[in-house]
């Protein structure tokens, strides 16, 4: 026992796997740095996963699978950028999976089986993203210009310009006798105006 107690950091693998043990996962366990490979699936442990596993940096195998192990993923396991193999599935996980690149590659098979868990790469979007979503959505309706209620305000406002224009034309004589003499004027005027500028331009031609 003394020899094993100075060579416990030399420890790459451990695997119990398909027994019956039970508990908590020690902590200690994460003294262990030069641990590579750890595979306790398919017992009967519960409680947390330790936050310290972030200490593991060497470890590029991690099954905890078909366990009863609840609460959090911990967000320290997110800094393992060794970590190539991952299965937490089939436990009593629950909330967001830690954001970081690593936990985000693996396929989300690896955290079946926690109806509790949430976030990507699983469809199930928490409600802190649900609410980051709605409120992105917010923000982008605020800056489009135009909006439905643009159009319906450009409408009324088109029907009542235009209409109260008509009304006034058809009930009032003297206004639409004014209105009708602007018009006959602008026509003489127009006429003539084109009629000088082609005189210009023959002019000019015939220069």
């Amino acid at each position: 026992m003394y020899s094993y107690k100075h060579t416990l950091g030399l420890v790459k693998i451990i695997d119990l796997s398909s027994n019956r043990l039970t508990g908590e996962i020690s902590s200690e366990i994460t003294h262990l740095v030069g641990l590579v490979s750890l595979n306790l699936s398919r017992n009967q442990l519960t409680g947390q996963i330790t936050s310290e596993i972030g200490n593991l940096q060497s470890l590029d195998v991690l099954d905890l699978s078909r366990n009863q192990i609840e609460g959090r993923i911990p967000t320290s396991l997110a800094q393992i950028d060794r970590l190539g193999l991952l299965d937490l599935s089939f436990n009593n996980l629950s909330g967001g999976i830690p954001i970081g690149t690593q936990l985000q590659s693996f396929d989300p098979s690896v955290y079946g089986g926690n109806p509790q868990l949430c976030g990507a790469p699983l469809k199930k979007m928490c409600v802190a993203q649900h609410v980051q979503t709605d409120l992105s959505n917010q923000e982008d309706d605020k800056d489009e210009l135009i909006t439905l209620g643009f159009y319906i305000s450009m409408g009324v406002g088109f029907a009542a310009g235009f209409w109260g224009v008509c009304c006034t034309l058809i009930f009032k004589r003297s206004w639409r006798y004014a209105y009708f003499k602007f018009l006959n004027g602008l026509n003489d005027w127009l006429y003539v105006r084109v009629a000088l500028i082609k005189r210009q331009l023959k002019d000019m031609l015939n220069r």
